[in-house]
């Protein structure tokens, strides 16, 4: 599982579980693990585990990623909370709308549409299924899943 170093535990687990709406499965109070298998760790206690080498924060090297079938709420979420975003809402050459915004430690995060949702949204637009598949480069059968998902 991913773990990112952090160096306020409250305070990312805050961002986590309230902003991001990711669910705790287990608290070992300096290591919190969510469910989708990622954990964040306390820097302090990091750091000794490794010998007390320094740990930096902030690289564009990393991100998590996160899927939203409303990425417009989640987009506003984001600004109430005030979070800093490396870029605004934007569409991919696959068309699923993406935005990324930095996490309490400058550690990326990326919030997709769900490709599920991408495919229902693509059939609301007018695409046949065959064009919906080259678009997102997605079977046919996951389409056909996708926009029964979403159809009620």
């Amino acid at each position: 599982c991913p773990l990112i170093v952090v160096d306020d535990i409250e305070k990312s687990r805050h961002f986590y579980e309230t902003i991001m709406g990711q669910k705790v499965i287990a608290d070992f109070g300096d290591n919190i693990i969510f469910r989708g298998d990622f954990a964040i760790h306390h820097k302090p206690h990091f750091r000794s585990l490794i010998d007390d080498r320094a740990v930096k924060s902030g690289g564009n090297d990393f991100e998590l990623y996160f899927e939203f079938d409303d990425i417009e709420e989640a987009n506003e979420i984001l600004k109430r909370n005030g979070v800093t975003f490396v870029h605004e809402m934007r569409e991919q050459p696959w068309k699923q709308r993406v935005l990324r915004a930095l996490d309490p430690d400058n550690h990326i995060i990326e919030i997709g549409e769900s490709m599920e949702y991408l495919t229902f949204r693509l059939s609301r637009e007018g695409k046949s299924l065959e064009e919906i598949s080259e678009i997102t480069n997605m079977p046919i059968e996951f389409v056909c899943d996708g926009i029964k998902k979403y159809s009620h």
